[in-house]
């Protein structure tokens, strides 16, 4: 009876606090209605010191266990049955929505917000791209341009068009047996194997029904999603795969799945719809139908 008493009490004492404190929190998240500097400023400095950090970090560290080369550009479309293209597309989609977004919480006006917010991703992945360029292991691609620009004109685009997004490019990744056979190219870790791993990686379309039946009852979360994958892939084209004397055959995947939109769930948290936004660049694993060259694949869940 006391402990009930006891944590009764403490509960009561602590409640005011818990309630200001969410209260304070919602008040943060909140976008500004306004410009406010002071958001817009920390934003700026913030992005602009990320981006340097991350890109003499893999100058120093990542670029400086290769040889470096001239400036020169390569042509690697036809590599990895265009899965890094979709990866490219995805990073710079989801990078220019953040940066968009973080602009709009600032009070920042909707036409900067393109101009400044939603390019974040096309202008990072172009640094990068420069850092390719001097790298006798890569090369400035201009497929991987090509790409990069493609997810950042689908935010502009539907922002110009709708006015919000209706069509979202997400993710999701499996473990693959092919990494074991190439840590070294496929990644090692399970971390590594996320980034590096082609096969496992697979990218999505994902279409809210509601954004464009609105006089329809059909859920406000609900998803229609498109997905295309690869597997059979030890390296980048079959030539090498080859000469590596692999069984393997790469071979395309599409699918069809359904797919939760988390931007549409309801809550009055403004902390859990951040957490939303966040996770909803992932593809949630449903009941998928995956088309390949062997036939039609059912899987019960698939990710």
């Amino acid at each position: 009876m006391r402990h009930s008493i006891l944590k009764h009490s403490i509960l009561f004492v602590l409640l005011p606090v818990i309630t200001f404190s969410q209260s304070k929190l919602d008040s943060f998240l909140t976008p500004s209605d306004t410009l406010n500097k002071p958001r817009r400023n920390t934003v700026v400095i913030s992005e602009a010191t990320i981006g340097t950090i991350t890109l003499v970090g893999l100058n120093q560290l990542w670029y400086s266990d290769f040889d470096r080369s001239k400036f020169h550009t390569i042509n690697d479309n036809n590599e990895w049955l265009q899965i890094d293209k979709l990866g490219h597309a995805f990073t710079s989609y989801q990078l220019g929505k953040h940066g968009a977004q973080l602009l709009n919480w600032s009070g920042v006006s909707k036409k900067h917000q393109l101009m400044y917010g939603a390019t974040l991703g096309f202008t990072f992945l172009t640094a990068v791209e420069v850092l390719d360029g001097y790298s006798n292991e890569w090369g400035f691609s201009w497929g991987d341009i090509l790409a990069n620009g493609a997810g950042t004109g689908l935010y502009i685009g539907q922002e110009l068009l709708w006015n919000e997004q209706r069509i979202a490019i997400k993710y999701s990744f499996h473990h693959t047996k092919y990494s074991k056979a190439r840590p070294d190219k496929l990644g090692e870790t399970y971390l590594e194997q996320i980034l590096k791993d082609y096969n496992g990686q697979t990218y999505w379309l994902s279409v809210n029904l509601h954004s464009f039946f609105k006089e329809s009852k059909l859920p406000k979360w609900l998803n229609v999603a498109f997905g295309y994958g690869g597997d059979g892939m030890l390296s980048g084209t079959k030539d090498i795969d080859n000469s590596l004397l692999t069984t393997n055959q790469r071979y395309r995947q599409y699918y069809l799945s359904f797919d939760l939109n988390l931007d549409r769930i309801r809550t009055n948290s403004k902390l859990l719809r951040s957490i939303f936004d966040v996770l909803n660049m992932v593809k949630i694993p449903l009941p998928t139908i995956e088309f390949n060259k062997n036939g039609t694949v059912f899987h019960l869940l698939y990710n």
